[in-house]
């Protein structure tokens, strides 16, 4: 036997691996059907994926079956570190996949129709986890690449900020219209995503 062989040393595999229940919940997202933006109203927190079937020429090299976008929605206790013993959802997701249609209603130029979502109600604890798989096997554009579009209105006195770049792109959204110029012109803003969608194509 040659002496320099290596006999391969294989990872048992681990089901609880919170890498593996993490991967769980994305495919079983997966499986879910496709739905209109908003959905009809339901109890529950979780991760979702918004899908574009539109025409904007921006976005006619994105994957198949790729989401555009995809989020999370936590209980309101998890905002203060009460992340996993939560019992009260409430309607966090369904207030969140709503917020974000508000945001495509208001954008001169994007039609609320050319969307659908795909989401599932997760135990808190996974959600952060099942969010960061999603955006790691996906690279959704609205996520890695123009930034902005899950932004809330910052409140009075803090508009001296700067407006995002899906606001830029997309514009509309009347308290993204108080906000600064954003730093990038529109040549560099387009540079930016046709390396993207170059690169993750």
């Amino acid at each position: 036997m040659d002496g320099n062989f290596e006999i391969p040393i294989f990872t048992p595999y681990n089901p609880l691996d919170k890498w593996n229940i993490g991967a769980s919940i994305v495919k079983a997202l997966l499986e879910k059907a496709e739905e209109g933006l908003p959905p009809s109203p339901f109890i529950a927190a979780g991760v979702y994926a918004i899908y574009y079937q539109g025409n904007n020429f921006l976005y006619k090299d994105i994957k198949p079956f790729s989401p555009i976008y995809v989020g999370k929605a936590v209980p309101l206790g998890a905002r203060k570190g009460n992340i996993g013993v939560s019992e009260n959802q409430g309607k966090a997701l369904f207030n969140r996949l709503s917020e974000h249609a508000e945001s495509i209603k208001s954008a001169i130029n994007l039609k609320l129709e050319d969307f659908t979502c795909r989401y599932i109600a997760v135990d808190d604890i996974w959600i952060p986890l099942a969010e960061t798989l999603l955006i790691d096997k996906f690279k959704p554009i609205w996520n890695v690449a123009i930034d902005g579009f899950g932004n809330q209105d910052p409140g009075k006195g803090r508009y001296n900020q700067q407006r995002s770049i899906w606001d830029t792109l997309h514009p509309g959204r009347p308290w993204a219209e108080k906000l600064l110029p954003n730093h990038k012109d529109k040549d560099q803003i387009m540079q930016t995503i046709t390396d993207f969608l170059h690169n993750n194509t």
